[in-house]
């Protein structure tokens, strides 16, 4: 499922095709989405939120996807005669007089009043890449709207057993992050995945969170995928899909654990060494570069 820098990324390039521009080609072959037209309708604004695109049109209607495990966007320039999409697996044909964009194998796809977003994103967190061009706003890039405070006592509501993997999984909680930076972040500040949550001190919570803030809204103005900010094969991630392969910081081999109970259970790659399985981690160490 991408995260939260992947889907500002991509949102970014539908922006740029279809804002401001008149929707010319409208396919949504979704469910009882089929009958619906959007020919005609200008194309106002597309912005993310945390794992979610929202595509808003001046009828005032939002198209909302969530590409889920399988989905993703392209964008590609509008032909004469206009291109033929017979994919089974497209979900979405948008295109207007230049561009085209295409979404294929969306996990989830809506259209509803523009007024009602909020129905629909309420039980989110607050998204971790607020005030990045291309979210959900337009401030100046900073921290979410989230405190301390609030992290802490949502980490307690996941119990004594509850672990600190788990809760930056949560979407109710924080918006966005995913698999790559619960393990990038958790890294970076020293803190084992299996940590109990409610063991950690607020600002603990701060730091971790402000941490994958920072490194998906870094990746996000990349060309790909960078939670170190290297773009060189194999340099891109820290212990995030690295298993045995020795730690960028102290050499030991990188190990993995399963976060979550199965059958929904996810990775979480860490450094036995850097990351002690204890109660209260060391100070940080901020490193971001390889």
């Amino acid at each position: 499922m991408p995260e939260g820098d992947v889907l500002l990324r991509v949102t970014r390039r539908l922006h740029g095709a279809l804002a401001g521009r008149e929707v010319t080609r409208s396919e949504l072959r979704s469910g009882t989405l089929g009958d619906a037209d959007l020919t005609g309708q200008s194309v106002t604004d597309c912005v993310s939120y945390g794992k979610n695109t929202l595509i808003r049109f001046d009828s005032g209607r939002t198209l909302h996807v969530h590409l889920k495990m399988d989905g993703v966007w392209w964008v590609e320039a509008t032909t004469r005669p206009p291109a033929h999409y017979g994919d089974w697996r497209i979900r979405i044909v948008l295109g207007n007089s230049e561009w085209t964009c295409v979404c294929r194998l969306a996990g989830e796809v809506r259209l509803l009043r523009t007024a009602d977003e909020h129905r629909l994103l309420g039980a989110l967190g607050p998204d971790l890449l607020a005030g990045e061009p291309g979210a959900h706003d337009a401030e100046p890039a900073n921290f979410p709207r989230i405190s301390a405070a609030a992290l802490r006592y949502a980490a307690a509501q996941a119990g004594p057993q509850g672990t600190i993997g788990a809760v930056l999984l949560n979407q109710r909680i924080a918006a966005g992050i995913g698999t790559i930076y619960l393990a990038e972040s958790l890294w970076i500040t020293r803190v084992h995945p299996l940590t109990p949550a409610a063991s950690l001190t607020e600002a603990d919570l701060e730091r971790i969170y402000r941490t994958a803030s920072a490194l998906m809204a870094r990746s996000a103005s990349a060309e790909q995928l960078t939670a170190t900010g290297d773009l060189r094969p194999g340099w891109r991630t820290h212990v995030h899909g690295r298993e045995h392969l020795p730690c960028r910081r102290c050499g030991q081999q990188i190990a993995k654990v399963s976060i979550g109970r199965a059958p929904r259970s996810r990775p979480g790659f860490y450094c036995p060494r850097c990351q002690p399985r204890r109660c209260q981690p060391p100070d940080a160490d901020m490193q971001t570069g390889p």
